[in-house]
């Protein structure tokens, strides 16, 4: 299968050219840029493999005629740009940035502070897809966010299940610089990150909505969230612990939240629940993998749920090829073997 790249000199979707390279139903990729030098971009993956690298100049006819799905890996605002002519020919596109997420374009102008291009008729129909819970229903496809993948995994099974107070849940989530994007800015130097901790986008951060869309899909009468967001001096890693208060009045509450969790991931391959334990970030970075520990505080009833993500991986390029998967009829894991580093 030949795919496109739209968008491969950022992060997320340089990981994305490693894992579509290693993909067993993939043939041929075909990498498009909006920049005038493409053989600079050609060059930031020439080393990686023997094959050439094709980097051509972003065209819509062209990409639809020589590929079978498009993958937008581009900041946001460029894919609103760029996807209504393959949305309007029903070509598949997988987009990682939020330009797709939110069905409200007023929402998506306040949280990402620009107007969408996107017609609010083509956002409400496309698939939201956090692949544990969403099956593909249209040609294009809203890759979620980083943090919000995180949030909403540790969650799902209790709000799903009505077993806490839905409003009652404050989540504390800290992400590596990666999570930040590849432009420089001033929270990003190495000498304000390293040795550091900061705080960034207090309930300002553009992942906020699409959490609060997908928990009122599950629970309509969901109660807005407290969300803070942190800036790790690490790479690449993902941590989002959640808390909220337990509604279930039972001497068997542990029994019950663990049947939940068991219930709701069972069957998911890329999800790792702990039983009597906490993740940290050296059990998923490196892999697709989401690691969910948790523990109930009887005295307060309050459960601190733990969820840990890969940024790169489950947070965006490894979800990304799960879509892809998952549109195709592909085996759930074709492409995504990668064990975490673990060092």
């Amino acid at each position: 299968m030949k795919v496109a790249i739209v968008g491969v000199t950022g992060y997320s979707g340089t990981v994305l050219w490693q894992l579509l390279s290693q993909h067993p139903n993939v043939t041929e990729i075909n990498i498009y840029t909006t920049k005038a030098d493409l053989e600079a971009v050609a060059q930031q993956f020439d080393w990686q493999t023997k094959q050439t690298v094709r980097v051509l100049p972003f065209d819509a006819g062209q990409i639809m005629a020589d590929n079978e799905v498009a993958f937008f890996a581009t900041p946001a605002g460029v894919t609103g740009e760029l996807a209504e002519t393959f949305i309007a020919n029903h070509f598949p596109i997988i987009d990682l940035s939020g330009d797709l997420r939110l069905q409200d374009p007023k929402a998506y102008q306040k949280w990402y502070h620009r107007a969408t291009e996107v017609s609010r008729e083509t956002l409400s129909h496309a698939t939201y897809g956090l692949t544990e819970f969403t099956a593909t229903t249209t040609d294009y496809i809203a890759n979620p966010g980083c943090y919000a993948t995180a949030t909403l995994m540790g969650l799902a099974p209790l709000v799903q299940e009505r077993l806490i107070d839905l409003d009652s849940v404050i989540v504390d989530a800290k992400s590596g610089v990666t999570g930040s994007g590849k432009k420089l800015s001033q929270a990003t130097h190495y000498v304000d990150v390293d040795e550091n901790f900061s705080l960034y986008k207090l309930n300002q951060h553009q992942h906020i909505p699409e959490i609060m869309q997908q928990l009122k899909q599950w629970a309509p009468d969901m109660g807005p969230i407290q969300f803070t967001t942190g800036l790790l001096p690490v790479k690449r890693g993902l941590m989002a612990t959640i808390y909220a208060k337990v509604t279930a009045d039972s001497a068997d509450v542990n029994e019950i939240i663990a049947a939940a969790f068991q219930a709701t991931y069972m069957d998911k391959p890329f999800v790792k629940i702990l039983a009597n334990d906490m993740p940290d970030l050296r059990l998923v970075v490196g892999s697709n993998m989401t690691a969910i520990g948790w523990s109930y505080n009887p005295v307060t009833h309050i459960v601190t749920i733990v969820s840990v993500i890969d940024n790169l991986m489950k947070g965006a390029a490894g979800q990304a090829v799960q879509n892809f998967n998952q549109y195709f009829g592909f085996d759930e894991t074709a492409g995504l073997a990668q064990l975490p580093l673990m060092i």
